[in-house]
């Protein structure tokens, strides 16, 4: 490897915040560095929820600039990742038709019991191996039947090929993000266009699939100029769903590993060379989605750090803002044996106050509801943990694979008492971080094209020499048995 190669930049956008990030790789390991951080909010109109399209892409802009100059005016490449399943439909000139809705928004309840209309529950699982979730693209778009919007549209494009689109002009699908919109098939590694012309979906919509790794083209002639770079600076189709990206970040020395990539959402799974798409994934709710590599991700969207997002947001629109560390601090001196709730409840999806709702679920399965903000944390994290062991043990009954550890990568392996109850409730060590797992992800595969790392087994020894992960060991006793008695005996 040689050094001085000018660093990569790596564009992250998240449901909560997006940001900038450059990566150096030299002499056998990886850095980030920062460039710029930026809140990514949705947008209420009258009844709808939108992501600003047009306001991420100024922000990514703006971080590319200042990446740019503190790379001396020269990148070696640029990725773009995101968050799965949402979309802009672009018409035949390439303008957007629209803001993109978010995946929260309400107007896909009922698209489920539409589809099956169509196409039988069985059939549809045995094509896509996609988990059934209202927020999924095959059902926004069932939504969108008969809009003019649709009518109009030429083109689709997740949120990341979106922002690759208007730095390149360049309209292709990367498939690690395809695979999320249950319109792929995983098999095949193609859009399942039968049984998107059996669901009434126009085809012409859905573009050319690229694989993690594809070289787009060169930033615009106005974009680069716009953000001040100079010389030819490629766009590099990375893994473009952030999953993927922070899948490729672990820092696994085997196969025998779980995952849990943790933020907004918990992302609960095992890594695989080929899809599982059998009956009992399907009674699992099971996914599998494309990997980096030849891989596949078997796992399950659990509701993860949502939870304790909304939580706070309520407490601080209430005059009480608390930072995430605090929160916490206050559930590790919360009891233990408090209410527990099923994370993925229905009533816990859309935005709102979740402080109430969680005390709502509590009443309702006879339990006593916490009132405190400690005690709703700490039923918060309790709850997740006991998910993730739930998550865990279907993943490997469908793969076959037993896991030996548990690495959780992203924003929540910074939070010591959910790592700590999830190793006692998994019955297993977790090794937590990095934290930066998507973006670092995203540079990785980006310096596996460019050609200086040659592998993804080579990948993940090069950030195991580059960052330091915090090992948690189960407890003794029987507090995570007990835990998850309880959690099974509430969520039956």
């Amino acid at each position: 490897m040689t050094t001085g190669r000018p660093p990569f930049a790596a564009v992250d956008l998240g449901a909560e915040s997006g940001r900038v990030v450059l990566g150096r790789v030299e002499r056998g390991r990886v850095t980030l560095e920062e460039a710029h951080r930026f809140a990514n909010q949705p947008v209420r109109v009258l009844s709808t929820l939108h992501w600003d399209a047009l306001r991420l892409l100024h922000e990514v802009k703006l971080g590319l600039g200042e990446a740019g100059r503190r790379a001396g005016g020269s990148l070696a490449s640029v990725g773009v990742d995101a968050w799965g399943v949402d979309f802009g439909l672009l018409d035949r000139a390439g303008v957007l038709i629209g803001n993109p809705f978010h995946y929260r928004d309400p107007r896909t309840e009922g698209m489920i019991d539409r589809a099956l209309e169509r196409v039988p529950e069985e059939e549809l699982y045995a094509t896509t191996g996609i988990q059934a979730m209202p927020l999924n693209t095959l059902y926004q778009l069932l939504a969108s039947e008969g809009s003019p919007a649709l009518a109009s549209a030429d083109t689709l494009l997740s949120i990341a090929d979106l922002m690759t689109y208007w730095l390149t002009g360049e309209r292709r699908a990367e498939q690690t993000i395809a695979s999320t919109t249950q319109l792929y098939d995983p098999r095949a590694r193609g859009w399942a266009s039968e049984l998107i012309e059996r669901l009434g979906i126009p085809t012409r919509i859905f573009p050319e699939l690229v694989r993690a790794g594809t070289w787009l083209g060169p930033l615009t002639a106005a974009v680069a100029e716009e953000v001040g770079l100079g010389g030819e600076v490629g766009v590099t189709a990375v893994a473009e769903h952030d999953t993927a990206s922070a899948v490729v970040a672990v820092p696994a020395e085997s196969e025998r590993f779980a995952y849990i990539s943790s933020g907004t959402w918990s992302l609960v799974g095992v890594e695989l060379d080929r899809p599982a798409i059998t009956d009992e994934g399907r009674r699992a709710n099971l996914t599998n989605e494309v990997g980096f590599g030849d891989t596949f991700r078997l796992l399950k969207n659990v509701m993860g750090l949502w939870l304790l997002q909304e939580c706070r947001r309520a407490w601080a629109r209430a005059g009480h803002d608390r930072s995430y560390a605090e929160l916490v601090e206050l559930a590790g001196r919360a009891p233990r044996g408090g209410a527990l709730v099923d994370p993925d409840h229905p009533d816990l999806l859309a935005p709102g106050d979740m402080p109430r709702r969680i005390r709502g679920l509590c009443e309702r399965t006879g339990q006593d509801p916490p009132e405190e903000a400690g005690p709703i944390v700490r039923c918060v994290l309790e709850s997740l943990a006991c998910k993730y062991r739930v998550v865990l043990e279907s993943a490997e009954r469908v793969s076959g694979r037993h896991t030996d550890i548990v690495h959780v990568v992203g924003g929540g392996s910074r939070n010591e008492l959910l790592c700590q109850l999830t190793a006692e409730t998994a019955a297993r060590p977790v090794l937590a971080g990095p934290a930066e797992a998507t973006a670092l992800g995203n540079v990785m595969v980006q310096a596996h094209a460019a050609g200086l790392v040659g592998s993804l087994a080579e990948i993940r020894r090069m950030v195991r020499d580059s960052f330091v992960v915090h090992r948690y060991e189960p407890k003794g006793g029987d507090a995570g048995p007990k835990m998850l008695e309880r959690f099974l005996a509430i969520t039956a």
